[in-house]
C-alpha cells in the first residue's frame, strides 16, 4: 500500500486542492484528517469551479472513497450545502463514497455564536478568526464537552448530552457575554434538520482504512491549511486549532499506525496570508494590490483580501521541515509573468539587529524586516508551457534556487488553476 501526505508549506492557501484533485486519481482513498469548514480548497475540474471547505478535493473522482476522520471539526450545516451544490452539478455523493467518522467532533450553531462573541470581545486584539466555530469546537473536544458524530446513531444519548451542554453552554454565552441563550428545542430542530441525517455516512474510519491497508489499497491524506497555522509549530497565538502536518495524518483518519511513505509539499511561488499575526514579508500599496489583483488572492472560504508578498524562503525552508516534505509542489508560477524583477526573503533581519535564515519563535517576529534578493523575470505568458525544458531560463533559475535552498526537489509545476495547467518533472 502507499500513503502521500499533500501538506501545506507556509500559511495555507497554497494549492493544496488542485493537488489533490490532480493526483486522487491514482489513490483509492482521499482523506481530510483536521480542520473545518474555515479554509477552501479551489478546485476547477470538468464540473466547474469549486471551493471545498470540508467535503475532500477527491470527491470529483467516481471511484475514490472520500474520508472525514476523526480529526475534523464536522459541520453538518454546512457540510449539507457544499453536498447539495455539488450534486446539483452531476457529482455523485453518497455513503458509498463518503463517509465522516464517528469520532469527528460536530460543531453547533452556538460554537460560531461563541467565536463571534470572543473576536467582539478581543476588538483590536482579535485573532482574525473565520468565525466558522473552530476554535470553540477543538476547545470542547479537550475539555471532553464535544459531541462525537457517532452520537446520532444513538439519538436518546445525543439528546440526554446536548442537554447537558447547553446548560453548561448558557453559563458562558449569557453569563458571560451577556447574550440571548441557547433554545435547547431551537437546536434540536437544527440536529433534526442538518445533523441527524447524515447518520449513513458515518462510521469506523479506522476499520475502513484497517482494511484498506489489508487489501493494499493506496490512501492520499489532504491537509488543511499550511505549517505556519500549526498549533504547536505555527505563528501561535495566530495558528489555527488543530495540526495540518503530515506527522498527524494518521492520526486525524482513525488509523494512527499507519505510516506516511511520501509527503508532498505545496507552496505558492510568492507568499500569502489570510488572517492576523506576525507576516515579515507583507507588501503594501500599489505593488501589493496588483499581486493581489493578478493572482487573485481573496479567501477561497471567506472572500477576504489576502495578504501578500515575495516567497518567503525562511518560512519555507522551516515548512519544509517540519513537515518532513520528501517532495515540494510550487503554484502558481504563471503569476508572477509581469514582474520584470521578482523579489525572493532570503533571511529576516530582527528587531535587535541579528540576521537569520532560521524561522523565529513568534514574538521575534514582530520588528523583523526581510532581507530580500531580486531575479531576472520571464516576462512572457507560460500557462501553455507542460515541459519543464520549455519554461524560460529566468523562471527554471529561479525554481532551481528555490530547490537549493529549502533543500527539496521541486516535482510539480503550476502554470494555472486548472487540473491539467501543471508541468511534472
Amino acid at each position: 500500500m502507499s500513503t502521500c501526505a499533500i501538506v501545506g508549506i507556509n500559511w495555507g492557501d497554497e494549492g493544496k486542492g488542485r493537488m489533490v484533485d490532480l493526483l486522487a486519481e491514482q489513490f483509492n482513498i482521499v482523506v481530510r484528517y483536521q480542520g473545518g469548514s474555515n479554509a477552501g480548497h479551489t478546485v476547477i475540474n470538468e464540473f466547474g469551479k469549486f471551493a471545498l471547505n470540508l467535503l475532500p478535493s477527491g470527491i470529483f473522482r467516481s471511484d475514490v472513497i472520500n474520508v472525514l476522520g476523526n480529526g475534523v471539526a464536522l459541520d453538518p450545516e454546512h457540510l449539507s450545502g457544499e453536498i447539495d451544490r455539488l450534486r446539483s452539478v452531476g457529482v455523485i455523493i453518497t455513503p458509498d463514497n463518503l463517509k465522516i467518522s464517528d469520532r469527528a467532533c460536530i460543531v453547533f450553531p452556538f460554537h460560531k455564536l461563541l467565536d463571534e462573541l470572543e473576536e467582539i470581545r478581543l476588538s483590536d486584539k482579535k485573532y482574525g478568526s473565520t468565525k466558522r466555530g473552530i476554535a470553540p469546537i477543538y476547545g470542547d473536544k479537550y475539555q471532553k464537552k464535544a459531541i462525537q458524530a457517532g452520537e446520532v446513531l444513538t439519538p436518546d444519548y445525543l439528546r440526554e448530552r446536548l442537554h447537558d451542554i447547553v446548560a453548561w453552554k448558557n453559563l458562558t454565552i449569557s453569563g458571560v457575554y451577556g447574550a440571548k441563550p441557547i433554545d435547547e428545542k431551537e437546536l434540536w430542530d437544527w440536529c433534526e434538520k442538518f445533523l441527524l441525517p447524515l447518520a449513513p455516512f458515518i462510521c469506523n474510519t479506522g476499520k475502513l482504512l484497517e482494511e484498506a491497508h489489508r487489501d493494499n489499497k493506496s490512501i492520499l491524506f489532504e491537509a488543511q491549511l499550511g505549517a505556519l497555522r500549526d498549533i504547536d509549530y505555527g505563528i501561535y497565538p495566530y495558528s489555527t486549532s488543530s495540526s495540518p502536518l503530515a506527522s498527524y495524518a494518521p492520526i486525524g483518519s482513525g488509523a494512527p499506525w499507519i505510516q506516511i511513505d511520501d509527503c508532498l509539499g505545496v507552496v505558492k511561488a510568492f507568499s500569502t496570508c489570510v488572517g492576523e499575526g506576525p507576516f515579515v514579508v507583507e507588501l503594501f500599496g500599489e505593488e501589493a494590490e496588483k499581486l493581489r489583483e493578478i493572482g487573485n488572492e481573496y479567501g477561497a472560504a471567506t472572500g477576504r483580501p489576502r495578504r501578500v508578498g515575495p516567497l518567503d524562503l525562511v518560512a519555507t525552508r522551516y515548512g519544509v521541515r517540519v513537515q518532513g516534505a520528501t517532495q515540494l509542489a510550487l503554484t502558481k508560477l504563471d503569476v508572477l509573468s509581469y514582474m520584470d524583477k521578482i523579489p525572493v526573503c532570503v533571511a529576516y533581519k530582527l528587531k535587535d539587529g541579528t540576521i537569520t535564515t532560521d524561522f523565529p519563535f513568534t514574538p521575534y517576529l514582530y520588528g523583523a524586516t526581510p532581507i530580500i534578493e531580486y531575479f531576472d523575470g520571464f516576462n512572457c505568458d507560460i500557462s501553455g508551457i507542460r515541459e519543464y525544458d520549455k519554461l524560460p531560463k529566468a523562471a527554471r533559475e529561479y525554481i532551481e534556487y528555490i530547490e537549493e535552498k529549502v533543500d527539496c526537489k521541486i516535482t510539480y509545476i503550476s502554470v494555472g488553476p486548472k487540473r491539467e495547467e501543471i508541468i511534472i518533472r
